[in-house]
């Protein structure tokens, strides 16, 4: 035996003991791909969404047509309002049956504040059916 301490006396010996490097680092890049993946599939959320027909409904609902101009001029019916005067006409609105719809035509310079003070406007005065009219895209 050698006083150098290892228990192999020649080249002749074979090599027992398994190499855990490669081994390791297989384990670590699984581990990676698993923590990398793992959260992607878990919040993943199916949603089975509804069908929508092309017909047009039978009942004729009652609508205002609100515009809002470039420059944030609100336009009830094509009539020019103020703030105050926006605040009546949705009251005077709310209390019709049915609730009437309101079409909500804004430009698209228009400043979002101004329409987030339209929407706010109707929903405290008690309207809550809105619908916003968009420019159809040619193909």
């Amino acid at each position: 035996m050698s006083m150098s301490g290892s228990s192999f006396e020649g080249d002749d010996d074979l090599v027992t003991d398994i190499n855990m490097t490669p081994l390791i680092d297989v384990m670590l890049v699984l581990l990676i791909i698993f923590i990398i993946t793992l959260p992607v599939i878990t919040h993943a959320v199916k949603v089975d969404l509804p069908r929508g027909d092309t017909q047009s409904s039978v009942q004729q609902e009652v609508a205002v047509d609100i515009s809002i101009t470039a420059d944030g001029t609100i336009l009830w019916n094509k009539e020019p309002l103020d703030d105050q005067q926006l605040q009546q006409k949705v009251a005077e609105s709310a209390v019709l049956v049915p609730a009437p719809t309101l079409r909500v035509y804004a430009d698209k310079e228009v400043r979002y504040d101004r329409v987030a003070h339209l929407l706010a406007t109707a929903q405290g005065g008690g309207l809550s059916k809105i619908d916003f009219v968009t420019q159809a895209t040619s193909p």
